[in-house]
């Protein structure tokens, strides 16, 4: 006789294991199984992240990712208080480095009013008095809510809270979907509702189940280096004024929970799903699914493309890295003892008839599924107020 469970959640991401939870509390006598292949929750996107509480002003006023950012910021930081768990109030500053980003910088801070989130327009002048070691053209934006804490401990305590309230969770399990039935490590499983939320496999179980088809995924490799913070001696985090036509937020310096200087990320294509470095596995439908991205955004998106190609592909190299960050932080190229960090994947979802990056966060139900299908950043941040919004939009 096949398993039966309410509601099937596939992932133990930050995401996955957030809805989860807001299932056991929304629906308490229903059961929830959470499912992930790997041995441990957050394996990949979301212990991999660079642990960074974003504010909420670099979205679009009628995004998803701005009306779940400000308050996931409060939410993350309450539940991160409240189990005594690491958090780094470092603040940040985001400046400019000529007259181009400074016109983007004045709209990042008319936007961050407009979304309803705590930040300043300072002088150049005052730049000293925030982080001495950044350097700035004529303004820079004070973001006193950004804050730093530890992805892995947090996707830890949410799975405690899952337990506790009577969630179940199979680790190194097997999912897939053949003929109609959903199949659990090879055996047959009767699921009410099947949450996909399995980040960078969202897509391909999405189409396996008839949804997503205006979609393709390009995974995108982000790589960091790290040296003590007594090598550098930042205050805040630094970060550039971004590129607004693609989702990336430039190489930026995060000062971590344990200490640690962070510097990057690359934002480079990659094989894989999982394709961290030469010699890890990859399935070929991911390179398809990759060269169907490549071909629409060169049809139909090609000046997006090409500054993709320009800007990000020299990443690949640590000293163009360690280069762009000299530019907000000068005194970075003196340092000698930089280690590699641990990489990450993002599955950027790009949408086929447009040929550009999927901007928000997508959400899709079919039948007796919901896909989510693009949770990037601030996914993290926004997790606690998204998955509410999943369960009482889709579920209720």
């Amino acid at each position: 006789m096949a398993k039966k469970v309410d509601f099937l959640v596939i992932g133990a991401g930050i995401i996955g294991l957030s809805v989860a939870l807001q299932l056991r509390k929304s629906f308490p006598s229903s059961s929830v199984l959470v499912v992930e292949k790997e041995k441990a929750v957050a394996e990949h996107a979301s212990g991999r992240n660079s642990g960074v509480l974003h504010a909420g002003f670099y979205y679009s006023s009628d995004s998803l990712k701005a009306k779940f950012c400000r308050t996931g910021n409060l939410r993350l930081r309450q539940l991160i208080q409240d189990n005594s768990l690491p958090l780094r109030e470092t603040g940040k500053v985001v400046v400019a480095k000529n007259n181009e980003d400074l016109e983007y910088l004045h709209k990042l801070y008319e936007r961050g009013i407009g979304n309803g989130v705590d930040i300043k327009l300072k002088s150049e002048k005052d730049l000293d008095s925030f982080e001495p070691l950044a350097v700035t053209h004529k303004n820079f934006i004070w973001s006193p809510t950004t804050a730093t804490s530890d992805p892995l401990a947090v996707s830890q305590v949410i799975l405690e809270k899952l337990i506790q309230s009577g969630g179940e969770v199979m680790f190194s399990a097997e999912i897939d979907f053949r003929d109609g039935a959903t199949l659990l490590n090879q055996k047959p499983i009767d699921a009410g509702l099947i949450i996909n939320s399995a980040g960078t496999g969202s897509l391909k179980i999405a189409h396996q189940n008839n949804a997503g088809a205006q979609y393709s995924q390009l995974p995108i490799l982000g790589t960091y280096k790290t040296t003590s913070n007594k090598n550098l001696g930042l205050r805040t985090l630094v970060y550039p004024v971004p590129n607004p036509k693609n989702p990336f937020l430039g190489v930026h310096f995060t000062v971590a929970v344990d200490g640690q200087i962070k510097i990057g990320p690359s934002a480079v294509p990659t094989l894989g799903r999982e394709f961290y470095e030469f010699g890890d596995k990859f399935d070929f439908n991911d390179i398809a699914s990759g060269a169907k991205s490549i071909t629409a955004m060169t049809l139909k998106a090609f000046p997006v493309l090409s500054q993709l190609l320009v800007q990000e592909l020299p990443k690949a190299q640590s000293r163009i890295i360690l280069k762009e960050g000299a530019k907000l932080v000068p005194t970075a190229v003196s340092v000698k003892d930089w280690h590699r960090k641990k990489p990450g994947i993002r599955a950027q979802l790009i949408d086929l008839q447009t040929g550009r990056f999927e901007m928000d966060f997508k959400v899709e139900k079919n039948l007796n599924f919901i896909h989510i299908l693009n949770a990037v950043s601030p996914g993290w941040t926004a997790s606690i107020p998204f998955a509410e919004w999943i369960v009482a939009e889709y579920i209720r």
